[in-house]
């Protein structure tokens, strides 16, 4: 049984490479590879896991292939046909934009026989900046800097990004002659194709008028150009009856979901039941997790909903709304939270942590946490509340060695909890 708290931890730390590994493009692409096209076969992706599915898809691929994808700095691999660019995330750059244009040339010069393989994963919608007329990156760096801070959940947020681009929202795809076959790994709750890396091959039928919305609801301050060209027209993104995406397809190859169910299966191996809340939680950070603490505290003391020894798995994307800030992303924020709320509270241990490696901005994946974290932090002479407040969940963490480090995953379907109640 588990009955120390390294052993405990060594758990939760097996739990998250089953479900990082349940969902590596290793595994996921070759499973959903479409037909070989009667002409060529033109590759293009972006995203934190890009460079890996190319691979993954050049080792497949039975047949000469050749392209292009972009993924975040640190996250490339090799690969011998399909050039694997870098640009920054979360927040576009020039090499972003370059590899965005390189990519849209690939894509327009394909012919009706060729094929479009376009790989797309979480992360893709900085990877791709590409203003509209009359905008500049500032513009979209401005724009995905006001949305980071809003708390706004990745669903709201790439509905507007869709309607400030020349490739999102569909448009990448319609450049092509050639039918598109999009393969998806999606790092957005409920899965919606449409949304992952705000859908730069798939089409959805939000209009400009729900990307004000957005603006308006979370109180965005964006450039006068941005508000001006929502106020056009020449926002509005191709609808998915046009008949320039006749022949496209697309396949969700992994998704939290999938990994969750991985990693209760290895829970189950390992001797200890295991329950899935959801795959889709969103909301602020702080507030889920004082959720999670008030389902262990009861688990614990009342052996209700759910009977110890179990643990109790979620996944889905939740939000930090940025003012003042420290150091940390939104996992290390919710676990900061959990072990607020379960302060003093024996027999309870959790990890929460990206699935891609990189919680938020740091060099953690996310962190651990027990019923001794808060009482911990206090020895060190931190005071827990006031580094919750200022969103200091990594300065929180490091001091108490409590962080969680995997390095970059080459995969990403967001955000993995789990809560181990002994």
């Amino acid at each position: 049984m588990i009955e120390t708290e390294a052993a405990g931890r060594e758990l939760l730390a097996a739990l998250f490479r089953a479900a990082v590994a349940a969902a590596h493009p290793a595994l996921a692409v070759p499973a959903h590879l479409p037909p070989r096209p009667a002409g060529r076969t033109i590759v293009v992706g972006a995203g934190k896991a890009a460079a890996q599915m190319a691979r993954a898809l050049e080792q497949a691929w039975d047949g000469p292939l050749s392209g292009a994808v972009v993924t975040r700095y640190g996250y490339g691999c090799a690969c011998e046909r399909i050039a694997v660019m870098e640009a920054s995330h979360p927040v576009p750059d020039a090499a972003g934009l370059a590899a965005t244009a390189r990519m849209a040339e690939l894509v327009a010069g394909a012919t009706p026989r060729d094929l479009v393989v376009a790989l797309v994963s979480g992360g893709g919608s900085a990877l791709l900046p590409a203003p509209p007329p009359g905008l500049g990156l500032d513009d979209e760096m401005a724009l995905n800097d006001a949305l980071l801070r809003s708390g706004a959940p990745i669903g709201a947020m790439n509905v507007l990004r869709k309607h400030v681009s020349t490739v999102k929202g569909g448009r990448l795809a319609a450049l092509s002659a050639a039918p598109v076959a999009s393969l998806i790994l999606s790092d957005i709750p409920g899965d919606a194709a449409h949304l992952v890396a705000s859908g730069p091959t798939v089409p959805d039928v939000a209009t400009r008028a729900e990307a004000l919305r957005v603006v308006a609801d979370y109180r965005l301050v964006l450039p006068e150009a941005v508000l001006a060209h929502l106020a056009t027209p020449a926002a509005d993104a191709p609808r998915p009856d046009d008949p320039c995406f006749a022949g496209h397809s697309h396949r969700i190859v992994a998704s939290a979901g999938l990994s969750l169910a991985a990693a209760a299966a290895e829970a189950e191996r390992l001797g200890v039941a295991a329950v899935i809340l959801s795959d889709a939680v969103e909301g602020e950070s702080r507030d889920i997790g004082l959720m999670h603490a008030a389902i262990a505290r009861e688990v614990a003391a009342r052996h209700r909903p759910f009977r110890p020894p179990v643990v109790i798995l979620s996944g889905g994307e939740t939000t930090v709304t940025m003012g003042l800030t420290g150091r940390g992303g939104r996992n290390a924020e919710f676990l900061l939270s959990f072990a607020l709320a379960i302060d003093g509270v024996a027999g309870v241990q959790a990890l929460a942590a990206d699935t891609d490696g990189i919680d938020g901005s740091e060099d953690n994946a996310g962190a651990f946490a027990d019923g001794g974290t808060a009482a911990a932090l206090r020895a060190a002479g931190a005071d827990p509340r006031a580094l919750l407040l200022g969103h200091d969940s990594y300065a929180a963490f490091g001091r108490i060695d409590a962080l969680f480090e995997t390095g970059p995953t080459g995969t990403n379907v967001n955000d993995f909890r789990a809560i181990l109640v002994r």
